[in-house]
């Protein structure tokens, strides 16, 4: 379907040019998307320059799309935008959490399946999109850490993740934090299919049943682990490109990048269709 195509490295990213972006509404192409993301996580499209309304047709050819509370634009409010700068989004304030390590949905019960991401305007310094595999990273554990990790659980808290990004918050910061409740999941993901990943990310807050200072220390070891380079990718983007993952199973991260820079971002976002277990 796709003639350019490229793996980009053996255990994450397909790499695709010479598409254009209206190509992707024929129904073949969606059905190629979707095993493509099955194979490889994540696919990048080059430079395809996609609209709104054929990323929105896209999107609902892959699953059932979620519309933001708020953040969606006009036109499409399946589109949110990605930007640090407050004129282009109502949800600017929150995008720098954006540049550490996550899944999207990690305090839901069941996270989003998937995310498309395309490129307006791009940062003339930082702003590239980080990738790491925790399906490829949880096979290469040891059995031995397999056996111990099969039962633990991990509390997430968006709290957590927003700390990170701003350690000195406001009372009005905390009290909007946490209208966002906490939610337990076991620290590996056992999919219907027998497939799994780890679950951590900025979110993870504590392991169940552990020390804090223990269990955190285990949280990050495994954040390293999985984000090593032979499990990720880094993006740099050029306007038009399109990016998909499997937000399940792939944790993302935005490089840092200026508040003044013109980076500007559209998402859609797929519903999610297995709770956690």
């Amino acid at each position: 379907m796709f003639a350019d195509t490229q793996p980009i490295s053996a255990e994450i990213g397909v790499e695709i040019s010479g598409v254009d972006g209206r190509s992707l509404t024929d129904p073949r192409a969606a059905e190629r998307c979707r095993e493509l993301i099955d194979e490889y996580g994540v696919v990048v499209f080059r430079e395809t320059g996609i609209d709104d309304a054929d990323l929105v047709t896209l999107s609902r050819m892959l699953g059932e799309v979620v519309v933001p509370r708020m953040g969606g634009q006009e036109d499409h409010p399946e589109v949110s935008a990605i930007s640090l700068d407050p004129t282009k989004t109502v949800l600017a304030a929150y995008n720098q959490g954006t540049f550490h390590w996550h899944i999207d949905g990690a305090t839901d019960e069941i996270p989003q399946k998937g995310t498309l991401l395309t490129a307006l305007e791009v940062s003339d310094e930082g702003g590239d999109t980080e990738f790491a595999n925790t399906y490829a990273s949880y096979e290469a554990l040891s059995d031995r850490d397999k056996a111990e990790f099969e039962n633990l659980r991990v509390v997430h808290s968006f709290a957590t993740a927003q700390r990170l990004a701003n350690p000195d918050p406001t009372d009005e910061q905390e009290a909007a934090w946490a209208t966002v409740p906490d939610r337990e999941h076991p620290l590996v993901w056992t999919r219907r299919n027998g497939r799994k990943s780890l679950l951590i990310g900025a979110t993870a807050s504590h392991v169940v049943g552990r020390p804090e200072e223990k269990g955190r220390r285990l949280i990050g070891r495994l954040l390293a682990w999985s984000t090593q380079p032979r499990f990720s990718l880094r993006h740099h983007w050029r306007p038009g490109d399109l990016v998909l993952w499997d937000n399940t199973g792939m944790l993302h991260r935005a490089v840092p990048y200026a508040p003044t820079s013109p980076r500007l971002m559209h998402r859609t976002t797929l519903a999610g269709e297995e709770a956690v277990a």
